[in-house]
């Protein structure tokens, strides 16, 4: 019988990772989907929004700027600092005990007004998706990502249409 997992002394299995980068996926399109169907300011992420928002908001004052340029588009490079790693740190640790999975892998836009994509697309944990994330929606960041998800959506609607169009004129 296996013993008991420590993660400390874990290998990186590359299946481990492969399952991590599919559910990090699953949540980023799951989210977009959201985003296409729902006005940002309306959507809810979780029963703690109101008291993510509020703590978003005074740790990183600098997103509640007037123009919240730094929250539109994230700064990769400052969240790496030496600060921006401490700041964050501190503010994750706060939901260790209220937010499930709060630390897992989590795909998050660098731009608010793009969609997700290669060169728009940073690896956070799961706060601090929902710490950005709400914050774009409640400042109505996120309106373009929901006009553009909304977009795409009518267009794969027609193309289907037309295919089903096609479908049904060729067995007749």
């Amino acid at each position: 019988m296996a013993g008991k997992f420590d993660p400390q002394n874990a290998q990186n299995l590359m299946e481990i990772e492969k399952q991590f980068a599919v559910k990090a996926v699953e949540q980023a399109q799951t989210y977009w989907n959201l985003l296409e169907k729902v006005e940002p300011r309306e959507l809810r992420l979780t029963k703690l929004d109101d008291e993510i928002f509020d703590h978003t908001m005074a740790t990183f004052p600098e997103f509640a700027e007037a123009s919240h340029e730094k929250l539109t588009k994230l700064d990769e490079e400052w969240m790496k600092s030496e600060d921006g790693k401490k700041r964050w740190r501190d503010f994750i640790a706060e939901y260790e005990k209220k937010i499930k999975d709060y630390n897992f892998g989590s795909l998050i836009r660098t731009d608010a007004r793009d969609e997700y994509g290669e060169t728009n697309t940073i690896f956070v944990t799961r706060i601090q998706f929902y710490a950005i994330e709400i914050a774009r929606n409640r400042l109505g960041l996120n309106d373009r990502a929901h006009e553009i998800a909304m977009a795409e959506a009518a267009k794969e609607k027609a193309k289907a249409e037309k295919e089903a169009s096609k479908k049904k004129k060729s067995s007749k």
